[in-house]
């Protein structure tokens, strides 16, 4: 039988919860970026949940259990796929503002996963910067990513030739995955233990 030429990433599970304090009415935008020698085969690269408000029952969480699904296949663990998450709500004329942005890798061990991604916004220091910065930001380092280009957002991680942008910490996202991979160690890569892609070791 011939040695496989692919392996497989199957990558299931959902889009949690989130914390936001102060804010309220918000929705979560995700999509998956990689590298080029990765392919899906199957599922949805990017959506767009519900619109969630607090309750009585969790006055201080956001509870979405918003759906992913996706397969990859791929020659080469670089550029090993994240996940990219964006929050919107509205603001005080009812428009929808950006109230975070992140990003994690999906986990590269086989099993269940919880992950807390901490989300962030652009900061200025004058108004008029405030006002633009979210479009640049989101441009930016959508654009770095290599990914086919369409709105600018949301963002992904900030390469080292992007202008230095202010940023701060505004609230966490929960994502759960349920990781399934096929003939990684038949195309010589080992599953270490390490944090992340760097991880992966070829045999």
């Amino acid at each position: 039988m011939a040695a496989p030429s692919v392996f497989l990433l199957a990558v299931s599970g959902e889009i949690e919860s989130g914390e936001f304090p102060g804010f309220d009415d918000l929705y979560c935008k995700f999509s998956f970026v990689y590298g080029q020698d990765w392919v899906p085969t199957a599922g949805l690269e990017e959506g767009i949940s519900q619109i969630t408000s607090k309750s009585s029952v969790s006055p201080t969480t956001l509870v979405w259990n918003f759906p992913i699904d996706i397969t990859f296949k791929s020659t080469n663990p670089f550029g090993w796929p994240q996940i990219v998450l964006s929050v919107y709500g509205p603001d005080f004329f009812g428009h929808d503002v950006v109230r975070g942005y992140g990003a994690v890798h999906v986990p590269f061990v086989p099993g269940r996963h919880k992950r807390t991604i901490a989300m962030f916004v652009p900061e200025s220091t004058s108004r008029l910067q405030q006002l633009t910065s979210n479009f640049y930001f989101a441009f930016c380092i959508h654009n770095s990513a290599g990914a086919p280009e369409r709105a600018p957002d949301p963002p992904v991680t900030i390469p080292p030739s992007l202008p230095v942008i202010r940023v701060r910490s505004q609230g966490f996202v929960t994502v759960c995955f349920n990781v399934m991979t096929k003939d990684l160690h038949k195309l010589g890569y080992d599953v270490g233990q390490g944090p992340g892609p760097q991880g992966l070791q070829q045999a």
